[in-house]
């Protein structure tokens, strides 16, 4: 199908921009008549070429653009093409015997948005976000087989969809794996699930943040991971000396998980609490105690619902970060997190600014981190760097002198 753009969004296209929206298209409900995974020609009011694109819903967009050439057919080999392109920009991590998981394709950081593919110690996980990208399922998986050694591939539909079930393991080709695998970063071990929901048990993105709380923020400190999950970044404050770690997240399974990655690296789960409970009750507990910790490390999802309370990164991380000030030590560290692609680092400090002036405390930025370099992204879609993280002291209050 051929789709005009509007004048005024053409210099965005132009530049690359990867996502289609509806505002940007001249007749988008013309859409609705196509099955998702229909490619899209896109022209100028004059019919002039611009790019060729995919149909597909995402919470994004209706698509994303494939190519800038008019020649270029969406065929096997382009799909080969893509992603053997990524995979050798990516043969450093590969050849790093410290590391065995990391992202091998991000969406339309490398070309094709919608599109993710992560690699667990000989394995791999295809992630489809959309049933429009969902289409060229089997382009993908011969694109991929054809382009590493692999034990096995696996897939997951990230998309509501009738009759989808994230808890089977989504085996497409290979050997199946025995769950749990057990993969490597920089050296420390972790449990990993593709039979257990939509999330595996480790956010890649996190690695480089997760290799300084060892090494910089934790030797003799204690230290509170809030949403601790699977509880990464409880293992690398143990490992980097902490004196005692709490991880708090309200999932029942939070438990048996961190305890597997302690194990698994020998550190001893009794030294180290894991309680189940709501974030923000525990901080309300935690001042009521008047307990105080010397590191917080605050990751929220970008948007969360409990049954009391909906969390909305962009509306509610000033409040929440005040919380976690109020329960921090003067001098001490806040790892402040967000994966909220709505607002860009700038907006962040701004929030954090707000988080600070609540709780009615001084700060310093100490760090800064955003995502790895196999979480691409594509320049004229900033949205696509989406990871935002700082490392912030809270400043001890001046003493005053006394007056003569």
């Amino acid at each position: 199908m051929i789709i005009k753009l509007h004048q005024k969004h053409l210099d965005k296209y132009k530049k690359r921009y990867p996502l289609l929206f509806k505002e940007a298209l001249m007749g988008a409900h013309q859409l609705e008549q196509l099955d998702e995974g229909a490619l899209l020609k896109l022209v100028d009011t004059n019919n002039k070429f611009i790019a060729t694109a995919y149909y597909g819903n995402q919470n994004k967009g209706l698509g994303w653009v494939l190519s800038n050439r008019e020649s270029e057919r969406i065929d096997e080999r382009f799909f080969t093409r893509k992603i053997y392109q990524s995979i050798e920009k990516r043969l450093g991590l590969y050849n790093n015997p410290k590391t065995n998981c990391f992202r091998v394709f991000n969406g339309e950081g490398d070309g094709i948005g919608g599109l993710t593919i992560d690699y667990f110690n000989g394995y791999y996980l295809i992630n489809y976000y959309s049933k429009g990208i969902y289409h060229f399922k089997p382009l993908i998986e011969k694109a991929l087989s054809k382009s590493v050694e692999y034990d096995a591939i696996y897939e997951k539909t990230r998309y509501d969809d009738d009759g989808d079930d994230l808890s089977s393991d989504g085996f497409v080709m290979g050997n199946p794996a025995e769950f749990p695998i057990i993969v490597r970063e920089n050296d420390v071990q972790f449990a990993i699930y593709f039979n257990d929901g939509a999330m595996v048990g480790l956010f890649l993105d996190q690695r480089d943040v997760r290799r300084a709380i060892r090494h910089q923020y934790t030797k003799g400190k204690t230290v509170l991971n809030t949403f601790a999950y699977t509880g990464a970044f409880s293992v690398f404050a143990a490992l980097g000396g902490a004196k005692q770690v709490y991880s708090v997240d309200l999932a029942n399974r939070t438990s048996d998980r961190v305890v597997e990655n302690y194990q698994l690296n020998g550190i001893d789960p009794e030294t180290h609490p894991v309680i189940i409970e709501d974030i923000f009750n525990y901080f309300k507990f935690a001042q009521k105690k008047k307990l105080k910790y010397d590191v917080v490390i605050l990751d929220p999802p970008s948007f969360a619902k409990s049954k009391q309370f909906t969390f909305s990164a962009e509306k509610d991380y000033p409040e929440l970060l005040a919380d976690a000030i109020r329960i921090t030590e003067p001098g001490g560290i806040i790892i402040a997190s967000t994966n909220a692609a709505s607002f860009d680092m700038a907006k962040f400090k701004q929030l954090i600014g707000k988080g600070f002036n609540l709780a009615r405390a001084r700060f310093e930025i100490v760090e800064t981190f955003q995502q790895p370099r196999d979480f691409k992204y594509n320049h004229a879609y900033p949205e696509g760097n989406y990871l935002k993280v700082l490392a912030i002291r809270i400043e001890k209050p001046k003493l005053k002198m006394p007056s003569h």
